[in-house]
Formats: structure tokens, sequence, C-alpha cells
């Protein structure tokens, strides 16, 4: 890197301390300013947000290794996500942002009672909050020391760096991030991100059509790398026409399967939580929540996607005998990007990076003040008092998570890995929502449960099991039966526990008739039709990226075909929208009623 490149990268640095300190007045007041924003933010900065959260430095090497190992289809294991995505659209967000929570592990003390319940918060604060967070941020770190290594910016320097000298420096990143997501909270967080997304957009924009250029255009492109690969790179489904397995396909039909009907559901994110609970619970109402969802998918999908697999497919024709397909991606940055421009882009995943760790550090804090400290050492602190915690909570986050780093070798590994001790309890998180006999015998079972079966089936060599797909089969049956043996041998929930939740949320469902009688309170929430909708935005969704993909990728068969089906979704869904919900009434409970039974 050129001197005007680092200029480039200092200002930038300067600039996002700057405004996440000058936004630390707006997080002192409360712990609910602190991590939620005082429930107050607008749509397009939530779902930004959101989108740029999962926009990290790892995502575009991820998606490099991904496509250069097992081809574009490889890309099922985070886009199968977004059918899980949808339904948070429309099924869940509007009973988040109900339920007024901080943090999704606060909500099971609202849905369950008694010292069960207490002992799932913590547990579920603990697990999120240290090994599962702390290891994301540690393979984000990697990522970032995987690009410090591919850009040679210590060399351009003059300084030969040795191990330690580059992780080091990546920690030095992360506490500079530390400091203003320390003291500005969610507002410093949401609104840098906003800025760091849309660079980091164009930053992969701009390396895509650098490196697309190189080649000579996308009608060379498109040929050469199908020469050059073994195995059927291009196809968006390793499925022939005749609807049979394709020889040629670079993942097995088992890893394919368990990404399409199985990971997006027994997920733990399954119905919308974490990261996305505090956006979803910060938006300014239950609208404003389901937009910033909607916002957020269509970022992350249909926008981003493709400058990505660009570059990938890039850098397999550049360089085909590359032993690491993950360092792709800075390769072709460092080789045909011009000083300014350099700049520009190293700049741009430097903000996907902290955009990332920001958020990581502010989830993992809110776990660890509002259901650890507060609820477990503290419950009559006073609200300065927990916004210092959560600030010294940040500090810890983020050490943690640097120690993980020392650990990580692989970000396609690592990311795997999440996956796998997160899989298990999504259905558990779904039906609590809908069905009362959910206890929390059972989600602790399946958090436990699946944690220690997926980490054990990944990483202990006796029973390790290394085909992904078979790997989450196993991990989420062994759950099941875990979880569905502790819920039938262990009493439900008490009545006025689940009077008191339904009273807050009120979802539908034939699983809460009793407290619909009881409390004499009908749904805010038309299951069925919601249902319809996601099955409308899945076709307008998916539809729309492939049609992207299907042009952009010469394959014209495929755009039309899912243009049609993505029109076709957009129709359906403006028709179910325009279906108005009859109006609820709450007999016996008038609006200070229903505001006191909160």
């Amino acid at each position: 890197m050129q001197p005007i490149d680092w200029l480039i990268v200092l200002l930038y640095l300067i600039a996002s301390m700057g405004l996440g300190l000058y936004l630390s007045r707006k997080a002192s007041g409360s712990l609910v300013d602190f991590f939620v924003s005082g429930r107050s933010l607008p749509w397009w900065l939530a779902g930004t947000s959101m989108a740029a959260t999962t926009f990290s430095i790892d995502t575009p090497l991820y998606i490099a290794g991904v496509v250069g190992n097992r081809g574009i289809a490889g890309n099922w294991e985070w886009w199968s996500f977004g059918i899980a995505h949808l339904v948070m659209i429309y099924i869940f967000a509007r009973l988040w942002r109900r339920s007024e929570i901080i943090t999704d592990a606060e909500l099971t003390e609202l849905r369950y009672g008694g010292r069960t319940a207490a002992i799932l918060r913590g547990t579920k604060a603990f697990l999120f909050a240290v090994p599962i967070n702390c290891i994301a941020i540690g393979y984000a770190m990697l990522a970032m020391i995987k690009v410090v290594d591919a850009l040679e910016l210590w060399q351009s320097l003059g300084i030969e760096p040795g191990g330690n000298l580059k992780i080091w420096s990546v920690v030095g990143v992360s506490v500079l991030v530390l400091i203003y997501s320390g003291f500005a909270g969610l507002w410093g967080v949401v609104t840098t991100d906003f800025f760091q997304f849309f660079l980091a957009l164009f930053g992969a924009i701009v390396v895509a059509i650098a490196a697309v250029n190189h080649v000579g255009g996308i009608h060379v492109l498109v040929p050469k790398v199908q020469q050059i690969t073994g195995h059927d790179i291009l196809s968006f489904f390793p499925i022939t026409d005749n609807f049979r397995w394709s020889e040629t396909a670079g993942i097995t039909a088992s890893t394919f399967f368990a990404y399409i009907f199985l990971q997006w559901w027994t997920f733990r994110r399954s119905d919308g939580g974490g990261e996305f609970v505090q956006r979803l619970a910060a938006s300014k109402d239950e609208a404003e929540a389901e937009k910033a969802a909607w916002l957020f998918n269509i970022l992350h999908y249909v926008i981003r996607t493709w400058p990505w697999i660009l570059v990938a497919l890039v850098a397999i024709v550049v360089y085909p005998d590359l032993s690491d397909r993950e360092l792709g991606y800075p390769k072709l940055m460092l080789d045909f990007l011009p000083p300014v421009m350099l700049g520009l882009v190293v700049t741009s995943l430097l903000a996907a990076f902290m955009s990332t760790v920001s958020t990581s550090i502010n989830w993992g804090a809110s776990y660890l003040t509002n259901d650890l400290y507060q609820r477990f050492m503290r419950p009559d602190a006073q609200q300065s008092e927990l916004v210092l915690a959560g600030r010294i909570a940040s500090v810890v986050v983020t050490a943690l998570g640097a120690m993980a780093a020392f650990f990580s070798q692989d970000v396609a590994t690592v990311f795997r890995l999440v996956i796998a001790i997160g899989t298990g309890p999504g259905l558990v998180l779904i039906l609590r929502w809908f069905w009362w006999r959910i206890n929390a015998a059972a989600e602790l079972t399946a958090m436990v449960g699946g944690f220690i079966v997926g980490l054990t089936t990944s990483i202990v060599p006796i029973i390790q099991i290394e085909e992904f797909g078979l790997r989450l089969l196993v991990t989420t049956a062994i759950t099941s039966v875990l979880w569905i043996t502790a819920m039938l041998v262990t009493p439900p929930e008490s009545e006025a526990t689940l009077d008191k939740f339904y009273r807050r949320v009120r979802p539908a469902g034939p699983g809460w008739q009793r407290q619909q009688e009881s409390t004499g309170l009908l749904p805010v929430q038309n299951l069925g039709q919601d249902i319809k909708r996601v099955f409308a935005a899945i076709l307008l969704l998916f539809g729309a990226m492939f049609a992207i993909g299907g042009f952009l990728l010469l394959q014209p068969l495929t755009g039309w075909v899912s243009l049609i089906i993505a029109v076709g979704g957009a129709m359906l869904l403006r028709q179910l929208n325009r279906k108005k919900a009859v109006p609820m009434p709450r007999p016996g409970l008038d609006d200070q009623d229903y505001q006191d039974s909160k």
C-alpha cells in the first residue's frame, strides 16, 4: 500500500471514532438506552445494521473458499438461512417487538417461570456471550489477520512482521472498536454500521468490477472457470435437469439437503434470535421491526451475494493453484487495484470487520449485564451502575474474542463449527411461541444438548462426523430426543406464567386456546395469513437473487424462470398484504389495563 492508501485508512478510523464518541451521550441514560437505543431506531437504520453485522471481513474470504472448493451451490450453507429470515419478517419480528425485552435470553423468564427458567436464562446468556460469541469474534479476527498478511500491510511500512505482530495489530483495531461501542452502546454501533455497510458494499463491487475486467469480462470468465474446475462450479443447485444428483457437484447430497430442509429451522436463530433481536427490540414499533427485517433480507441476499461470487470465480481463474482459496479475494485486491482505490477497498474491509465486531461486543455485553449481572448479582442496581457494567462487560467480551483468535486456523471451518454448536434447539424456539406445553426444561435441554453434541461431533476425534450434513442430522436427532423426553417428564409452566406471556405477546395458533379463554383476549396475529406471506416472500427473495445471478453468469433460462418466480411471489405477497386484518377486540381490558398488565 502507498502512503495515500494509509491516509485513507487513517481518516476512516478517526471518523469512526469521532462519530461513536459523539453518540455516547445517547447511551448513558439507562440499560435500555445502552443496549436497545431507547427503542427508537427507524427501520432503515435497524435493517442496515442487521445487514452490516452479517458482513464482516471474513465473509468475502469465506465465500471465496466456498465457491473455490464446493462451487456456487456451496453457498446454500448460508443461503438456507434466508428461509428463517423470511419467517422472521412475518411471524416473529412483531412478536419480538411486543415482548419488549433487551435480550432474547430475557424472554425465557417471560415465557417460563420458577427456578428452571432462571437457570435457563443464566445458561443461555453465558453460552451466547462467551463461547459462541467469542468464537465468532475470533474467526472474524482470523480473517482480518489473513487480509493483513495477504495485502502485506506491514511490509508496505518497511516492517517484517512475525505471527504475534499480525494478531496484535488486529487486536489493536478491535480495541478501537471497543472504545466507541463501549461508550456509545447500540446507538454508536448501528450508526457506524450504516456508513460501514455501504462502504463495505462499495468495496465489494469495486473488487468485482476490477477482477472481471482483468480476465476479459463475463463472457471470458464463465467458460474459463468451468474448464479449470473438475465439478459443476456454476450450478446454483447441484441437481441435473432430470432431477438427479450431479456427479460433478461440489457438495454431497446429504449436505445439500441438510442445508435446504434442516439447517434453517434447527439452528438457534430459527425464530430470529441473537443480534437481530436487539435491532427488532430497538425498533420504534412493530411495523418498523417488520420493515427492518425486510430491508436486511434484500441487502443481505439479493444485493451482496453476486459481487462476492464473481470475485471468487475470478480468483479460481487467476490463481488456479492457490492452496488456500480464501486468500484469493485479498490477493486480487493487491494485484489489480491501483493506489487510492486500494486504500478505499482496504478501508471497506476494515469497515466490515469493525461493524461485525462492534455488534458482537455490544451483543455479548448485553447478556453479561442484563441477564447475569443485573438478574443474579445486582437486581436493584441503579441505571448508571448498569451502564458502567455494560461498558466493563464490553471489555471482557473483546478480550475473550481476542483469545479465541489465537486458536482459529480456517474461516470456513470455524463458520461450520459455529453452525454445529448452535444446531438442535431451533424447533423448541419456534414452538415456545405457539404451544403452551413447551417448558423451561425442554429449552434448557435443547440448548445445552445441542451445544454439547454439536461440539463433540465437530472436534472430538473418536466421534467426529466429517460429513457436515450428517453431523447436522445427528445433532438434531439426538437433541430432539433429549428435549422431548425432558418436556414429558417435567410439569408444564403455571397458568399464571402462561397467561402473563400471552397477555404481553398475544401469539396466534391453537396452542394458546386456554389462554385466550382465560384472559378473554384474542391473538393479534393471523398465523395462517403470515405463513402464506412467508411462502410468497420465499418466491420473491430467492427468485430475485437467482434472476440476477442467472443473467449475470450467462444462464438466461435460469434468469428468466427465476424472474417469473420473483414476479409471481411479489404479486401474491401484494395480494395477501391487501387483505386487512380485522381489528381484534380486547374484551374486559382497556388500553390502560393492557399497559398495566405488561
